[in-house]
């Protein structure tokens, strides 16, 4: 059938008709309902989208930077040139204790040949730990003050403490230094603790509560060489805190490390406020705190301020990833400043720039970042990012005015990364008594570490000395 004349007209009429205003209005009002939906979907994605990239940051064990494996990979093992280094080797002892006399065969092991002749000797060495426990009985002579009338016995240099009747027999110094290094240092809990030290030593038979007092005891005998830290670390004059999440008796609680030159104070508070910071540096402080950002250093006025540059360099890198179009100018800006800075103290280093060009030239960076952060940003994390470089505008470059501090924080992340292994391993402390022990041997055994001393014959010393022992300088 053929359309009609009346019928094709009726149908251009009805293209052409316009919506009503009331359709307009409801169509708007569905648009917009639509746009505030989306909206609220692309700010929970963007949440969640921080809050993954926060937990990439968090310090955990294994630390790798990346699940999946390099593509091309590099070479393992050393590389050849002038950077290559000299090949490491086990050198002579200095002592020979046993020596064995090793005959030849009375067959060649190759052909079965019984004519071997004998052409000279050659020596070889090796180094052994003994596997046999020692007993030790210390004969203590008693007796009594003529004078005041008060109990006075005799002590030995390898006691560790004077105690006798039912608490007579003891573990010696060695025992007591190396379980506190397998759990504070190592991270061993208490149970593999003996458990090694079981395997290891024939003989020796400890329970895991024995570990937990011989923990209690060392950490009482190293006591006043922590006070004296906190003392030390008050003088140091830069200072890299840093903070970790622990627990205490299954309960939140923060690890604060703090760190000195020559000094590391760890500090186990139930809050992430300015009170650890407060208690041990005082608020007027005026050394250098080298930090990564956090508000809570702002009480601090007094002192000098060097904002972390590497956690600045990964906050423009990660903008850099999803900017678009004009957004990528600020945070590739920033960056090329870092770079500068970066150039001008190895200028320094190599003695091809003197403090005082170094400072001019470190004020004239804070005066072009200054103004870069002044610019307007639409960007919302440009703003942020701007925000954040303006309320610390001399904070960026202190390390070019003063150039004996460092430029990032990366003493106080080094310094907190055995206490994170640690926490993964046992999950933190179950009482605050054993939290204050985590303290003190855990800054003991790693100012030693960085002053150059064993730990081990530290603890073993303060452990028999019945003075108050103190780590050298």
């Amino acid at each position: 059938m053929g359309t009609t004349r009346d019928e094709l007209n009726s149908g251009t009429a009805a293209v052409n008709v316009r919506p009503s205003y009331e359709e307009l209005v409801a169509e708007n009002d569905r648009l917009r309902v639509q746009v505030q939906k989306l909206q609220g979907q692309v700010q929970e994605l963007t949440l969640l989208v921080e809050k993954l990239r926060r937990e990439g940051k968090r310090q955990a064990a294994p630390f790798r930077k990346q699940d999946e494996p390099l593509a091309k990979p590099k070479k393992p093992g050393r590389k050849s040139g002038r950077r290559h280094g000299p090949h490491a080797h086990r050198v002579v002892p200095p002592r020979i204790d046993e020596t064995y006399d090793v005959p030849l065969p009375e067959q060649c092991p190759h052909c079965g040949g019984r004519q071997v002749r004998e052409t000279h000797v050659a020596a070889q060495y090796q180094t052994e730990i003994p596997r046999t426990v020692i007993y030790r009985q210390f004969d203590v002579h008693v007796g009594e003050c003529a004078g005041c009338g008060q109990a006075v016995q005799g002590r030995h240099a390898l006691q560790t403490s004077t105690a006798r009747g039912v608490a007579a027999s003891q573990l010696g110094p060695n025992v007591h230094a190396i379980l506190a290094i397998l759990n504070k240092q190592l991270g061993l809990s208490h149970g593999k603790s003996v458990k090694l030290l079981g395997t290891l030593f024939e003989g020796l038979t400890i329970a895991r509560g024995t570990s937990v007092r011989s923990i209690a005891r060392t950490a009482e005998r190293c006591a006043p060489a922590y006070e004296r830290l906190r003392q030390d670390i008050r003088g140091s004059p830069q200072v890299v805190p840093d903070e970790t999440g622990w627990r205490v008796g299954g309960r939140t609680a923060w690890l604060h490390a703090f760190v000195g030159r020559w000094e590391t104070c760890y500090v186990i508070d139930p809050t992430r406020s300015h009170a650890p910071t407060e208690q041990l540096l005082g608020l007027d402080w005026s050394g250098t705190l080298v930090h990564d950002g956090w508000s809570v250093y702002d009480w601090f006025t007094q002192a000098a301020h060097q904002q972390c540059l590497g956690h600045l360099q990964r906050r423009c890198e990660e903008l850099l990833e999803t900017a678009v179009r004009g957004a990528v100018r600020l945070p590739r800006a920033v960056l090329g400043l870092i770079d500068r800075a970066y150039a001008l103290r190895r200028a320094w280093r190599g003695h091809r720039l003197n403090c005082d060009d170094l400072a001019m030239h470190g004020l004239g960076l804070a005066c072009e970042l200054e103004q870069l952060a002044q610019g307007r940003f639409k960007d919302p994390p440009n703003r942020r990012l701007a925000g954040h470089l303006l309320k610390h505008s001399m904070h960026w470059f202190w390390f070019l005015i003063d150039p004996t501090i460092d430029a990032t924080n990366y003493r106080g992340e080094q310094a907190i990364r055995p206490a994170v292994v640690n926490r993964k391993v046992w999950g933190g402390n179950r009482t605050w008594k054993g939290a204050r022990w985590q303290s003190i041997l855990t800054s003991v055994i790693q100012t030693c570490e960085q002053r150059a001393l064993r730990s081990f014959d530290f603890l073993r010393e303060a452990l028999c000395q019945p003075q108050p022992q103190l780590i050298s300088a």
